[in-house]
């Protein structure tokens, strides 16, 4: 079985380290992000603002559409939060191309680590082991190719969903309620602070996303608010018992007129 890359997943030459980076590290370096020798001032593409919190069944994660250069809108479209495998998902913000390079190698480093044990790596192994790919990121963090995610997942050991938060270095932390990242999340935190609370249900916590991203939209001209006339809506997915899922696009909208309707 080979991995998108066109490497062999498993086999008795290619030994038995159970990770994806170093197995490319050896075989295939040059498939490896290369490191960028411009420095932080050019015009690239960055995502802006993403979101996760705990409810009853799990987690949220959600970001907003827009990526921009500068005072450009780069794309109005760009996805920011992923499923990183079935129980887990990550969500992104800063440089756009390198974050989701990182979501790719993310994506097969735990799809590679399952094919060669033959088990899956526990949510705690999975936040470490991003933390170790975002502190190999940091020479390109100090050129201005800040990669800072949100990760999060349901941990089946603990019957629970749970948040892990990270800085530029790959310092990880836990978050027991809710956290953001990005251009605008102060004013995505500022809104949870508000909204939140335990034991949310799936259609609360799916509208609290939402209008944290909706608050964060008015406050920060690089986050960009629901746009219903041309479909553009916020990603949200969930991760729970029955494993990670994508909002239907009525599932969101219908909270985005429920925000816009109670404001009203």
């Amino acid at each position: 079985m080979t991995d998108p890359l066109g490497l062999p997943l498993s086999g008795p030459s290619f030994g038995t380290d159970p990770s994806f980076v170093e197995l490319l590290r050896r075989q295939r370096p040059e498939a490896i992000p290369p490191t960028l020798q411009a420095g932080g001032s050019l015009d690239l593409p960055h995502g802006t603002t993403v979101l996760g919190l705990r409810f009853a069944d799990g987690i949220v994660m959600s970001g907003d559409r827009r990526a921009t250069a500068g005072y450009a809108i780069a794309d109005a479209k760009m996805r920011k939060v992923f499923a990183a495998d079935d129980y887990s998902a990550i969500a992104i913000a800063g440089a756009a191309g390198q974050a989701v390079e990182t979501v790719k190698l993310f994506q097969l480093e735990l799809e590679h680590y399952e094919k060669l044990t033959g088990d899956r790596l526990s949510l705690e192994g999975k936040a470490n082991r991003l933390a170790q790919m975002i502190r190999a990121n940091f020479p390109l963090a100090l050129q201005g190719l800040v990669v800072v995610p949100l990760f999060g997942g349901y941990d089946e050991r603990r019957s629970e969903g749970r948040l892990f938060f990270y800085d530029a270095t790959g310092g990880r932390w836990e978050e027991e309620d809710y956290q953001a990242t990005g251009s605008g999340a102060q004013s995505a935190k500022n809104s949870l602070k508000k909204r939140w609370r335990p034991g949310l249900d799936r259609e609360e916590a799916v509208r609290v996303a939402v209008e944290a991203l909706i608050d964060a939209a008015e406050d920060d001209v690089a986050t960009g608010g629901p746009d219903l006339a041309r479909n553009i809506l916020p990603i949200v997915l969930t991760v729970t018992a029955e494993g990670a899922a994508e909002a239907s696009d009525d599932d969101v909208r219908s909270a985005v007129e429920a925000v816009w309707g109670g404001r009203a």
